[in-house]
């Protein structure tokens, strides 16, 4: 009995690695979602089921996990900062799944140069968080991971002048002011994918200056 209060150490990181994979595949397919749209190229439909079960199967990994971390008596970082991280991946996903429902839901039948650039900046936060996360539990790519979590935070500020220069330029040129609006929150919900994956990198960096 006293065993099962103590799972093994990889036990917490092999789930935890599980929740990242599915931030990056729900980054892919918004990636692929963005770049098709007006192209005809491939159904966008799917593609929006697609970002929807990545984030229905990220939600069965984050209560396999909390449920763990409910039952386990000793973990081998700090419990708090474990359950932080979980909640965190989370929110990522459910960022992307917010831009995945926007298309439908504002009825967006054409990207932009800057949704589509949001979208790719985005896919490479959510894989330098899978891969900060992959790296967590070996303290000699402890530098790796610090690097990591650096550049999640440089991509961030990217988004940053890339969606203000994105609406900017939607209020100059001869769009209809529904356009303008419903791109400017589409690409506020884009820009919130690079905040989660920002605040998920602060956690591990937090997790590595405690565990040092």
């Amino acid at each position: 009995m006293f065993s099962s209060l103590m799972p093994q150490r990889k036990e917490f990181y092999e789930l935890l690695a599980a929740h990242s994979d599915r931030v990056v595949a729900g980054a892919n397919a918004t990636l692929r979602l963005v770049n098709s749209l007006g192209l005809g190229s491939q159904d966008t439909a799917a593609l929006v089921s697609e970002v929807n079960t990545n984030e229905k199967s990220a939600d069965k990994i984050k209560a396999e996990l909390i449920t763990l971390l409910h039952k386990s008596f000793t973990t081998p970082i700090n419990r708090d900062q474990i359950h932080t991280l979980t909640i965190e991946l989370d929110n990522v996903v459910n960022a992307l799944q917010d831009v995945a429902n926007a298309v439908g839901m504002y009825s967006i039948k054409e990207s932009t140069p800057e949704a589509r650039e949001l979208a790719s900046l985005g896919a490479d936060a959510c894989m330098r968080l899978n891969r900060a996360v992959m790296a967590l539990p070996h303290k000699n790519r402890n530098d790796e991971t610090i690097n990591l979590c650096k550049e999640i935070d440089a991509i961030e500020s990217q988004a940053d002048r890339v969606q203000r220069k994105a609406i900017g330029q939607l209020f100059e040129g001869a769009c209809t002011i529904w356009w303008a609006m419903k791109m400017r929150e589409f690409y506020s919900l884009q820009e919130n994918v690079l905040d989660r994956c920002e605040d998920a990198a602060k956690t591990i960096e937090e997790i590595l200056i405690e565990n040092t």
